[in-house]
């Protein structure tokens, strides 16, 4: 089935700040033929893959100031973004957004560039997804940096969360450039008219609609899940196991201290959950994109990978 989607202007992709990375693109993963995905793709072919996912409402541009760390110190770096979100196709119908579509997108991109010894860099959906991708093939995956993300069971919803999901309910429109800019002490207007740079207008956006609605988890004590919400659920469920009891890498955790959204104490059941985890390194400036601050982070991770 032929999927509708939007595709962003390159132009709007010109010129934007700390960002000179060549546009790499493939339009036939299976499952999403005629849907084009666009990734970064940068650093020596072996070696270390440092693979770094994005979440709600960002994109590759997030991780400029952590990609030249890794970089520098000799490794590969792949930052695909998801359908919906920066160069990557926008399907038009905001119900094509679900956990799974995004999820499997992810998977075969990681199969078709067959990457192996990956380093998982996630946040936010980066890690709600990213996390549950080595139950697949977790052979691939080697160490991990996790930064303010979790992997949520079905309980009801922290105020921060939900407060958040009711907003995004009424920004049909959302302004993400501003959204990024102010919750990003220091963030300057080029900085945050790249994060607008995906979405010309609110057409664009079903991806950003959308997110918040698939987090499992409940609205109140005496909600159920939504269908939507609910679709994820035994894969993150069964994510946890995998994190508590299987996971053989190495792994180095950081948490922006300023957001809103996730809590210290959220963080640091993410950390006992991931088996050897380290605690966290707090950035105190730090928000809910902590990678805005990401230069210290990737390079205190390279150090404790001893990939400096």
């Amino acid at each position: 089935m032929t999927i509708e989607a939007l595709r962003t202007p390159d132009e709007r992709f010109a010129n934007l700040p700390d960002w000179n990375y060549s546009p790499h693109y493939v339009d036939d993963l299976p499952g999403f033929e005629g849907l084009r995905m666009h990734y970064v793709d940068e650093g020596p072919a072996d070696g270390v893959v440092f693979l770094c996912l994005h979440g709600e409402p960002s994109w590759g541009y997030l991780y400029r100031k952590m990609m030249p760390v890794f970089l520098a110190a000799g490794h590969r770096v792949v930052a695909p973004d998801m359908f919906g979100f920066g160069r990557s196709d926008k399907p038009l119908d905001d119900a094509v957004y679900g956990y799974h579509f995004h999820r499997n997108s992810l998977l075969r991109l990681v199969e078709r560039l067959d990457l192996k010894n990956v380093c998982q860099v996630v946040q936010d959906w980066g890690g709600l997804l990213g996390l549950t991708m080595p139950l697949l093939e977790p052979e691939r995956y080697t160490r991990l940096i996790v930064m303010n993300t979790g992997l949520p069971d079905g309980r009801v919803a922290m105020p921060g969360f939900a407060a958040w999901r009711a907003y995004n309910r009424s920004q049909p429109d959302l302004a993400v450039g501003k959204l990024l800019q102010r919750g990003t002490a220091g963030m300057t207007d080029d900085e945050a008219a790249a994060y607008d740079a995906p979405f010309p207008d609110g057409r664009y956006k079903g991806g950003v609609r959308r997110f918040p609605e698939l987090v499992m988890l409940r609205e109140s004590e005496d909600d159920e899940l939504t269908e939507s919400s609910r679709e994820g659920l035994d894969t993150s469920l069964a994510a946890t196991q995998f994190w508590r009891n299987d996971w053989q890498g190495e792994s180095f955790m950081a948490y922006g201290m300023q957001d809103p959204v996730f809590s210290l104490d959220d963080m640091l059941g993410l950390q006992r959950t991931i088996r050897n985890c380290p605690e966290p390194m707090q950035v105190a400036e730090g928000g809910h994109f902590v990678q805005e601050h990401g230069g210290p982070i990737a390079q205190a991770a390279l150090r404790a990978f001893g990939l400096s």
